[in-house]
């Protein structure tokens, strides 16, 4: 009974290897797509943020 559970308590090695098989099965295509979404999103935030603490710095700062 023990060993019919195991694959439930394996925790992050059994992750990553289900990770790294749907990795292995999808194209190379939809693999950068996800890629550059995420790359897009870390942008779009970073981005943001700089414009809101140039518009901090900004109404503290007079001119």
């Amino acid at each position: 009974m023990r060993g019919s559970r195991h694959w439930v308590h394996c925790g992050a090695r059994c992750f990553a290897a289900a990770l790294l098989a749907l990795c292995g099965l999808c194209s190379g295509c939809a693999v950068i797509a996800v890629a550059d979404a995420v790359v897009t999103t870390g942008v779009v935030v970073v981005k943001t943020g700089v414009k809101a603490t140039g518009a901090v710095i900004g109404a503290v700062i007079p001119d």
